[in-house]
Formats: C-alpha cells, sequence, structure tokens
C-alpha cells in the first residue's frame, strides 16, 4: 500500500553556516562529505528534481516546503527566486507554500520583502535573552549574535511577514523558565517551539564525528545536555502561566502537543507520535536520510537523481524505520499513563535505562512525566469544557473562577496552598 505524503526538510547548503553555534548538532557533518568543502551548493539540476519531485510524493493538496541547514539564506536569494519559480512549474494546481528556518544573520530589507511577497513562515532561532543566547549562538569570532537576530525579527515584524521563534532548551536556559516566556513574548513572539536540547559525545577516538549516531553505546553526555527532570520544569512553569494568561493569544508547540493528544486529535508533532518513518533530511548533493536526526550512512535511503522522493517514501526500509519507534518501547514505557500524549518521544533520545532496567528508554522520560503529571488535571477539565461546547478560553476562566474561591477559603494572608510556605497574597494569589 502507497504511503499517503511526506516531510522533507532540505538542507539546500547542507552543513554549511555563517555562525558556529557550540551545540549544533549538524556543523560536524560535513565530515560525511568532503569532497563538498569547495562546492557545497544545492545545484539547480538537484533543487528542480527535488521541487518536482517532492509535488509529485503528496497525495493531498497541500504541499509545504521546509528550508533548513547549516544556514539557508547563505543561497542567496537569487536561489529561492528559483525556488518560488520552479514550485510555480510544477504544482499541478496544488496549494504551495515555504518555511524557512534561520538564524537571521543576513536578513536585511530585500529578505524581508522577498519573504512577505511569497508569503513564507519564518522559523527564527533565538534562546532567550541576550546573556543566555550568546552563551552558545555565536558568530566565527566567537561575539554573540543576540543583537543581530533582535534586528532580523524587527523587520520581519515591520514587514508583516509571518514567523515563529525556535528556542533550544539545554543547560544553559533551563533554570530560567519565565524568563525566557516572557522575553519571547515581549519580543513579539506568538508562536513558540521548545527543542530539548540533547546530544552525546563519542568516546571513541576513531570516530569520524564527535557526536554519535542514536543508539550508539560508547558515549557519554554533551555537556550542553538538558537535564531531563529540568527541562519537565521548564515546561510546567511556563504552562502556569500560559493556561491562567496567555492560551486566547499564544501558541506553544509542546503545549498543543498535549491539548491534540488528550482531545483524540492527530499528533501535531513526529516526536509524540506513535510511529515515524517519513519525515526526511535532504542533503544538497540529493542524498536523502530516514531523518533529520539520522543523518549517518547507515540511515541513507538513497539519492533523488537515482531514485523518486515517492518511491523512496515506500520503501520497506522508510516503513520499518517508522514502525520500529512503536514496536521498540521499553516495557515500562508500554505500560505508562501517558503513552498516549508521549508514544516514548524521539528514537534519537532512546539510550537510557528505564526504571525497571530495561535499556532503550528515552533519556527525557523524567521531564516528559513530570510535566504530564503536573497538566493532567488541567487538561482533563479542558477537555470536558470543550466536550460541552465552550471556546478554548474558557479554561482560562474556570482557572480565574477556581482562584477566587481558593482565595475566600484560605484568606489573603492564609499559608499558600502551593506549598511554598509563603503568603497566598504573596505567592498564587
Amino acid at each position: 500500500m502507497a504511503i499517503a505524503g511526506c516531510h522533507v526538510m532540505a538542507k539546500p547548503s547542507g552543513s554549511v553556516c555563517n555562525i558556529d553555534c557550540t551545540y549544533c548538532f549538524y556543523l560536524e557533518k560535513e565530515a560525511l562529505y568532503p569532497e563538498r568543502n569547495k562546492n557545497w551548493r544545492m545545484s539547480d539540476d538537484t533543487l528542480e528534481q527535488f521541487v518536482c519531485q517532492h509535488i509529485a510524493a503528496q497525495s493531498h493538496n497541500h504541499v509545504n516546503f521546509a528550508w533548513q541547514g547549516g544556514e539557508p539564506t547563505m543561497m542567496g536569494l537569487p536561489f529561492f527566486r528559483r525556488v518560488v519559480a520552479l514550485s510555480k512549474k510544477y504544482a499541478g494546481g496544488k496549494k504551495i507554500s515555504h518555511s524557512l528556518q534561520t538564524n537571521g544573520i543576513l536578513l536585511n530589507d530585500e529578505w524581508a520583502d522577498f519573504f512577505a511577497e511569497h508569503n513564507f513562515l519564518i522559523g527564527l532561532s533565538i534562546d532567550g535573552p541576550a546573556p543566555l543566547h550568546n552563551q552558545y549562538r555565536v558568530n566565527r569570532a566567537g561575539k554573540g549574535t543576540h543583537d543581530r537576530v533582535m534586528a532580523a525579527m524587527a523587520l520581519l515584524k515591520a514587514h508583516n511577514v509571518e514567523f515563529n521563534t525556535l528556542t533550544v532548551i539545554g543547560k544553559h536556559n533551563v533554570g530560567h523558565a519565565r524568563e525566557v516566556y516572557e522575553f519571547l513574548l515581549a519580543a513579539g513572539s506568538r508562536y513558540i517551539q521548545f527543542i530539548p536540547l540533547v546530544e552525546r559525545m563519542s568516546t571513541e577516538a576513531s570516530s569520524v564525528l564527535n557526536l554519535v549516531m542514536p543508539g550508539e553505546s560508547a558515549a557519554t553526555l554533551a555537556p550542553w545536555t538538558v537535564p531531563a527532570w529540568q527541562y519537565g520544569e521548564f515546561l510546567k512553569q511556563i504552562f502556569d502561566i500560559w493556561i491562567r494568561r496567555d492560551v486566547e493569544h499564544v501558541y506553544v508547540q509542546m503545549f498543543d502537543v498535549a491539548l491534540s493528544a488528550w482531545t483524540g486529535q492527530p499528533p501535531v508533532l513526529c516526536v509524540h507520535s506513535e510511529t515515524c518513518g517519513h519525515a526526511f533530511a535532504l542533503e544538497s548533493n540529493g542524498d536523502l536520510y530516514n531523518c533529520d536526526h539520522f543523518v549517518y550512512p547507515e540511515h541513507l535511503l538513497g539519492n533523488i537523481h537515482q531514485h523518486t522522493i515517492q518511491a523512496l517514501n515506500n520503501t520497506a526500509r522508510a516503513t520499518a524505520f517508522g514502525e520500529a519507534k512503536r514496536e521498540t518501547l521499553t516495557a515500562d514505557c508500554r505500560r505508562c499513563d501517558y503513552r498516549f500524549v508521549c508514544h516514548g518521544g524521539c528514537p534519537k533520545h532512546r539510550f537510557a535505562v528505564s526504571p525497571s532496567g530495561f535499556p532503550g528508554h528515552n533519556y527525557l522520560c523524567p521531564g516528559y512525566k513530570h510535566f504530564f503529571q503536573h497538566i493532567t488535571r488541567y487538561m482533563n477539565v479542558w477537555r470536558e469544557l470543550l466536550d460541552q461546547g465552550y471556546p478554548a478560553p474558557a479554561i482560562m476562566q474556570w482557572l480565574a473562577q477556581e482562584r477566587s474561591s481558593e482565595a475566600e477559603a484560605i484568606g489573603r494572608n492564609g499559608p499558600c496552598p502551593c506549598g511554598s510556605g509563603k503568603k497566598y497574597k504573596k505567592c498564587c494569589g
């Protein structure tokens, strides 16, 4: 049976980037393609093959192109003008959209005009206020890039370009949940993604790459990796603000993941879907890999100059990779109360030992469980409200009424029920 469609994250510049983020897992992938040290750009022939094949591989009428890197804007505006022209040429009546993830360094008025004219959705990478962002996101001279990212965001807003922010959560900023969230809101972000930073470094001197392929055992956690439980606490602290104040105005991807699961909707993120296997990464020479996090020779599906994306999408290897996400769950994961929302998380992170001693457990499990346990009560009430026909923001009204009742019962000078030890008026009140 043919697979309905697929997602392809295209990397026209490969791993080439104009900044030098310390924690970037993709920069070192240049070691896999030493012949491209000088000729790293996606050729026009490969681009045309990709655009034509990607549209043909989709059975539905809406086709999204996702451009990433490295840094895709290093390809220059003429490349993306060609992208738009080819999309129109091969659209065949389908609606075409484009998203592009960028560090923002090269953006100017000309780029912003182009994005606005062609309705590009821009993902802007920013890790919070300057002291947090600049710890790892630096240029080749080791200088922080925060000011230039903020200038890029101002450009996007001035030109009415739709954008979201992608914030990597590592050891450097996980202890600053409220500060990061309030900063993003003040900066103008209303669509927010938090990406947990989990990397392992090889302990073998003979390894070509410093960061290991998922599943390898000879590895140690990279120093910037987010502590597992703390990641859940980070999400929890932001959720407690968002659920009481910002449901109408701010989209946080992880919270949408949870609400979709609790209300029986399809998953909005591959990390928390039951299976995967059809979200590929395309290198600049046309090599297609199982996943952006599995760009290793063992996971090369083929090259689009020899096989079409549609054919590679329907191979047994692609399907088996995705099915393995479900089939390799540990026993602890299978009987977990939160399997319906988590589904074991990303296979890349399954290198820990479960509480019962099973290998291949998700490293982030303690954090996920901490977060899901905390939001269960809210999600159960919210589901009931939605089932009764109330709009999504009704959860904020329900919580406000509950808090008002608590204040009356406790008194403003009574101990806060959250257990902080503070007076209610000085804490949750």
